[in-house]
């Protein structure tokens, strides 16, 4: 396939089917036979290099564009419209209403847009709507494109319960969790599932999984799930990292009472 220009490919393919005609014109009266000679020919397709034909009309159409010119193959080349680029459907109040619609929401998407659009002429007893192809190429050609929602990032502190922005935190040190080696911190809490599972009793159970986590590495020292948040299940768990990674120096998870402390770390 051509990867030029495609209609400079097209007005090269046109000068070279005429070629002949403007190289060496036929005698007067002769012109229709050499046209009909050229159209029982096969040639190659400008753009797909597939075999076409050409009808002894459009020959004879290019050999008379090109003939009184100094440039055959400039007269040759596809006019570009007067009117490309733009919509000739849409009238200037649908396009203000566009570009109103796409300044006031520049995350929603192109099928959100024309819908609106579409309930603004229906409220003001308009004109039918243009098609979605239509109204989406001209959002595409005006550059009325879909742009990321920007999330916003609040910090609560303070004693009034004040808001912060990002732009506060570059004057405060701000220290994470992590410690300044591996195997000197785990975290360990448990986790509801979003879909409830259907047990060996036939009821419905939402399920939990306890993970238990390396501060530094975040690496995953153990998973499970569990269908009950109890103390056999956290020890259960629990004794499995220990079986995996050995003892770290410190954990820090939710309140625990004495007597599960001491069935996790048994003296």
């Amino acid at each position: 396939m051509n990867q030029t220009d495609p209609h400079q490919a097209w007005s090269r393919f046109r000068f070279s089917v005429i070629g002949s005609l403007l190289s060496s014109p036929p005698k007067k009266g002769d012109l229709k036979a050499c046209v009909r000679e050229l159209a029982q020919k096969t040639w190659r397709h400008p753009i797909t290099d597939h075999e076409m034909i050409l009808s002894s009309s459009t020959i004879e159409r290019w050999f008379y564009q090109a003939r009184k010119t100094l440039d055959p193959v400039g007269a040759l080349r596809t006019k570009r419209r007067k009117d490309a680029a733009s919509s000739r459907k849409l009238t200037s109040e649908l396009k203000a209403i566009l570009h109103t619609l796409r300044r006031d929401h520049p995350s929603w998407s192109y099928k959100l847009c024309i819908d609106n659009l579409g309930a603004s002429l229906a409220e003001a007893e308009a004109k039918a709507l243009p098609s979605y192809s239509t109204i989406y190429r001209y959002m595409k050609t005006q550059g009325l494109l879909k742009q990321r929602r920007k999330r916003k990032c609040f910090l609560t502190s303070g004693p009034e319960n004040e808001i912060s922005t990002p732009k506060d935190w570059a004057d405060r040190e701000v220290r994470s969790y992590e410690v300044e080696y591996v195997h000197g911190l785990w975290h360990l809490d448990f986790h509801h599932g979003a879909r409830k599972i259907l047990g060996k009793d036939g009821g419905w159970h939402k399920p939990l999984i306890l993970s238990i986590m390396d501060d530094h590495s975040r690496l995953i020292c153990h998973a499970q799930w569990y269908l009950d948040e109890t103390t056999e299940s956290l020890v259960h768990g629990f004794r499995q990292a220990l079986q995996k990674r050995a003892l770290p120096r410190a954990l820090m998870t939710d309140y625990v009472p004495r007597h599960i402390i001491s069935l996790m770390f048994p003296s």
